[in-house]
């Protein structure tokens, strides 16, 4: 195997970055470190580096021998119970994990940093659509914004450069992840069959019929490594997202049509008060068709599925300058939403 190619994935067991490695490791051109809390509980090539980025000593340990990489890609993320209280522990992190290791990559040639569409202030409300890259900085302050200062400042020292991806709902498969839509969906759509429930959308009213998009995590896999490789890329932010747009109104009913559920306009509801409760429910689904045993709260953050069932206002970003530069795929975002599902069926996570 060559070593040109030496990626350093941190937050290697998220969805982001589950999806990374896993595409990575197809490509024999790369060498690959997993950096995460815990060892992956999957088949991987790559190896493991257990690091807490909230301590700097534990990092500057961790990170000692990693001399020879040459990518870093950055998917790691903090969960708080709030936005704001992100900030702190997030812009933490990453410098803590920046500055150790460009102080011995001495064969850097890249940082991938993860971002998102939160950017441009999408979380707070309406928002100039469609997002693109040139936008301005919203004026509330986000751990964004403290990376990426972190990351130009560490930048002035070396002969690096840097990309960062722009997706908006990432989806794939991963367990254990507080931003996972797919595994909400799972869930949902299984509690709703085994409670006899109607499949209602239990967001705002807005957030059913407005435009909305989300990114394959292969899709974005895929977009890193083009970024994080093309030096027409460098130095630059990228919108990457599926490529299309979508209203839930109008996906839904092929949600209902997979769990076998009969499919429902807008209930809007607390789903922590709505569903929490019925962990006693899910370990018996689990029992009666021989699932993988995952804890009810570990799969499904009811928190996460709040919000983002919440955004009554357009999310839309322009994908025209990936597209000029070279990236060309697309999926379809209905077709994904099947597939992704599908695959935690196929892994026993859901019946």
């Amino acid at each position: 195997m060559s070593n040109s190619k030496t990626a350093l994935i941190i937050g290697a067991t998220g969805v982001s970055g589950r999806a990374l490695l896993t595409h990575l490791e197809s490509r024999l051109e790369w060498d690959i470190v997993a950096v995460s809390r815990s060892a992956p509980d999957f088949p991987t090539r790559a190896r493991h580096i257990q690091a807490d980025l909230l301590d700097l000593a534990s990092c500057r340990t961790a990170f000692a021998g990693c001399s020879d990489i040459t990518h870093v890609f950055y998917t790691a993320y903090a969960d708080r119970p709030t936005i704001n209280e992100t900030r702190s522990p997030n812009a933490i992190m990453f410098r803590n994990a920046l500055a150790s290791i460009t102080q011995v990559a001495e064969k850097l040639q890249h940082i991938c940093l993860l971002q998102g569409t939160k950017y441009y202030g999408q979380y707070l409300g309406k928002f100039k659509t469609p997002a693109r890259e040139r936008d301005p900085r919203h004026p509330n302050p986000h751990f964004y914004y403290d990376q990426e200062d972190c990351m130009l400042e560490l930048q002035q020292k070396g002969a690096w450069t840097w990309s960062c991806p722009r997706p908006h709902v990432i989806c794939g498969f991963a367990l254990g992840n507080a931003l996972n839509l797919i595994s909400v969906l799972a869930v949902y759509g299984t509690m709703c069959r085994e409670l006899k429930r109607p499949f209602t959308f239990p967001g705002k009213a807005g957030a059913f019929t407005s435009i909305y998009q989300a990114t394959d995590a292969g899709l974005l896999a895929r977009a890193m490594e083009w970024m994080a490789t093309n030096p027409s890329c460098a130095n630059q932010a990228f919108n990457i997202t599926n490529g299309d747009f979508f209203r839930y109104e109008n996906i839904w009913p092929a949600l209902a049509s997979y769990f076998e559920v009969e499919p429902a306009g807008v209930e809007t509801v607390d789903l922590r008060q709505v569903m929490e409760p019925h962990e006693s429910v899910w370990n018996r689904i689990v029992e009666r068709h021989d699932l993988m045993k995952n804890s009810y709260g570990r799969l499904a953050d009811w928190n996460f599925a709040n919000y983002a069932f919440s955004n009554d206002w357009d999310v839309m970003s322009d994908t025209t300058k990936s597209r000029r530069l070279g990236f060309l795929e697309f999926i379809d975002s209905e077709e994904m939403f099947l597939e992704q599902i599908k695959k935690f069926r196929d892994a026993k996570v859901i019946p």
